[in-house]
């Protein structure tokens, strides 16, 4: 290894632009590829198909300073790397399981184009496995050395950047010296702080992926069930959090009840491991049960309302965020959609607001909602408020111009961004989660 390396990055979605970016951003050449003709010729002219906060900047700045390019011609650009992230979606089949058509693909491309020897690195979410189906996929036309590498992501929608920039760790399965000192030097710019560079096999760190997340997604829908307790007993869900998370043992992230769990990973991931673990004859009864939990949960803000409504039928509902959580446009299994499939079928109408992820709804949704320019006009005449995602910008908002907009003063909170005391004193009818 002399320290100089070509990175290329297959896949110019979430995580390979991301990884592209934040790679240029060291001073390392990357050139990002797909085959999208269209998103590639945004990309040139900084037009990003996705949103997520600082990475317009960055892709700009390392753009003009000759350390990114885009490009649609994959062989060619794995002729000149000599490090190549696989970052192409991995959707999940009818049974859960991830498809992997487009890895093994771009494996396949690897071993007929290189043109010396090189790292190939899934950053794909991929099972436990896949690494050997890579290997093997490259092995078909492989006319040089090769070494395959796991490097699962980690990255939260909202806060992308800061979690590659500066990681809490790099989990990185290798079998080989060569890929274990070509991903040291890729990666120590991340790591000056004293942040770990774990090195495990690669079982492991496909692994360690899936656990993680199928964790937080269980700490989720923990919470989401205490909180339902919560409001059978008399109990303040926000106190009962604050109490368990300042142990040490436990901690305060992911403890905050909500609509549900959604995105792009954690329902992927978890079905996932689920069909992996079903695969192989080994019960995850506890995950199975998180995954049952989440799904109930999109139906309790729906709930809620016909508790505080007359009637849903014919009844004005304006929503207050669309995408699965602030900070993203992203909807993929969005709570809100569960919400609006509900009170479409209830015979209600819908007016929603989001601060990013309007274009995304009028794709996935059309004109089965009506969309507002602002969150307030989305209150004109309406029977209730629900707020879906907790979005800054709607967590102070003006309580008197509120409650004038709407025709009923019904508020259901599924982010428990405002006070109860204070809202019923202003004259509200508020529902919110694990509070009474």
């Amino acid at each position: 290894m002399n320290g100089t390396h070509h990175v290329l990055v297959v896949g110019t979605g979430y995580v390979g632009l991301v990884a592209g970016a934040c790679f240029a951003e060291t001073g390392v050449t990357v050139t990002c590829a797909d085959i999208d003709q269209k998103k590639i010729d945004g990309l040139k002219q900084n037009i990003l198909p996705i949103y997520e906060p600082g990475l317009d900047s960055l892709v700009s700045r390392n753009q003009s300073e000759g350390r990114l390019s885009f490009t649609t011609d994959v062989s060619s650009a794995i002729a000149a790397a000599d490090v190549i992230f696989i970052a192409v979606g991995t959707p999940p089949d009818e049974d859960g399981s991830a498809d992997l058509q487009y890895v093994l693909g771009v494996a396949e491309q690897i071993g007929r184009y290189m043109t010396r020897e090189t790292v190939v690195v899934t950053k794909s979410t991929v099972p436990v496995g896949t690494a050997e189906k890579v290997r093997a996929s490259v092995a078909k036309h492989a006319a040089h050395p090769y070494h395959v590498v796991s490097n699962p992501e980690f990255l939260k929608e909202g806060a992308a950047i800061d979690d590659f920039l500066k990681p809490d760790r790099v989990v990185l399965g290798v079998d080989s010296e060569f890929a274990r000192e070509a991903m040291t030097e890729l990666y120590a710019p991340f790591v000056r702080t004293g942040k770990p560079v774990i090195f495990m096999d690669i079982p492991s760190a496909e692994m360690t992926k899936y656990a993680a997340n199928s964790m937080l997604a269980t700490r989720i829908s923990f919470m989401n069930e205490i909180a339902a307790l919560c409001e059978q007993v008399g109990a303040n869900v926000d106190l009962v959090r604050k109490g368990i998370g300042s142990d040490a043992r436990i901690g305060p992230s992911f403890l905050f009840p909500g609509p549900g769990y959604g995105g792009s990973c954690f329902p992927k991931d978890v079905k996932a491991l689920l069909r992996t673990a079903e695969d192989r004859g080994v019960p995850l009864r506890v995950l199975a049960a998180v995954e049952d939990a989440n799904d109930a949960q999109k139906h309790v803000l729906a709930r809620k309302l016909a508790a505080v409504l007359p009637t849903l039928q014919g009844a004005r509902i304006a929503i207050w965020g669309l995408a699965f959580k602030a900070q993203t446009d992203d909807m993929r299994e969005s709570a809100a959609l569960v919400l609006i499939d509900e009170l479409i079928a209830a015979g209600a109408t819908v007016v929603a607001h989001d601060p990013e992820a309007m274009h995304e709804a009028k794709r996935r949704l059309g004109d089965r909602i009506s969309y507002a320019e602002t969150n307030y006009a989305a209150l004109d005449g309406a029977d209730a408020l629900v707020v879906v995602t907790d979005w800054n910008a709607y967590r102070t908002p003006d309580f008197a111009r509120v409650k004038a907009a709407l025709k009923r003063p019904v508020i259901v909170d599924g982010r428990n961004l405002y006070d109860p005391t204070k809202l019923r004193a202003l004259g509200f009818t508020y529902a919110s989660i694990g509070r009474i």
